[in-house]
């Protein structure tokens, strides 16, 4: 594919919960205005996409991997560009066994310290899980008016008993109806047909965020999901479930990644659906996270 330059005017609508509602954007970081609220809402941007197959399709939806569905590590960047977004690398490989720490929780493999008692994965083969190159997987976490469009999306993740926040497609009142985190089902271009249940399969979704580390909070993240799921923090990566694959969980402790007690950091969380015929999300953080750096979203191009 090759970059084109356009005239981007942006809309304020907000798509909540999959209803589409309009509010002006937030000038300042949203997300938990008091300690310990209910829920916190956090607000990214979602972008549709078509799968290969179809008239202007984009080529690493709906595509197997050369070596088969799975998990595949190593294929963005260990740093995030200047623009605050992955780049794709094509370094990387299917992983046969997980990378685990001592209590026995999937991690990072970047993240690997056998000192910490972590215990050590392996691979089965180098991969690039399904993308085609640099061009193409640039487009994933950008507006281009040729292969997808954005909408702005709210999660809102639940306070449990042990402070814990828990944002879970399989238990949220509206995903839990669609059986799945389908959040532009009859939205932007549309439901995928074909084979499998009736929804919009082929999608990404970024978040950017800001917590303050407290070096004795015992802090952490979590994702479980599917597909290639990449979060950043202090635009490091920290967690990597690339590929195309069922739902896959991978945990980051905040004390292993030596940051500076009473700053403040930037979390960056980007996620991709491109498969049928599920969806998984959950997010599971005893961070105070909230949005900054909202992003604009397309409404139309000259």
């Amino acid at each position: 594919m090759k970059s084109i330059t356009t005239c981007i005017a942006t809309t304020t609508a907000i798509l909540a919960a999959g209803t589409l509602a309009m509010a002006p954007f937030p000038t300042e970081p949203q997300g938990i205005e008091d300690e310990n609220p209910e829920s916190v809402v956090l607000t990214g941007v979602i972008r549709d996409f078509k799968e290969r197959t179809v008239e202007n399709g984009h080529p690493d939806f709906e595509r197997r991997p050369d070596s088969g569905f799975g998990h595949y590590v190593g294929n963005v960047s260990d740093n995030l560009d200047s623009e605050g977004k992955p780049v794709f690398t094509g370094n990387g490989f299917k992983v046969a066994n997980q990378w685990k720490n001592a209590s026995g929780k999937n991690i990072c493999w970047r993240l690997f310290d056998s000192a910490a008692g972590d215990t050590a994965g392996s691979s089965s083969g180098n991969d690039r899980g399904g993308i085609e190159d640099e061009e193409s997987f640039r487009l994933w976490f950008r507006d281009d008016p040729r292969v997808n469009k954005s909408r702005l999306l709210d999660v809102s993740l639940a306070r449990q008993a042990d402070g814990s926040y828990v944002f879970d497609s399989n238990k949220d009142e509206v995903y839990s109806e669609r059986n799945g985190f389908f959040p532009v089902d009859h939205q932007l271009y549309g439901n995928s047909g074909g084979n499998g249940p009736d929804h919009n399969y082929h999608f990404t979704f970024e978040l950017h965020t800001e917590f303050t580390y407290e070096q004795d909070g015992a802090q952490a993240f979590t994702f479980r999901g599917d597909d290639d799921v990449w979060v950043y923090i202090d635009g490091r990566l920290v967690i990597d479930l690339g590929g195309v694959h069922s739902a896959l969980e991978q945990t980051v402790s905040l004390d292993r990644l030596s940051l500076e007690d009473g700053k403040d950091y930037a979390l960056s969380f980007f996620f991709a659906e491109r498969h049928r015929t599920q969806s998984n999300f959950r997010i599971t953080t005893n961070l105070k996270l909230e949005t900054i750096n909202l992003p604009t979203v397309t409404a139309a191009y000259d």
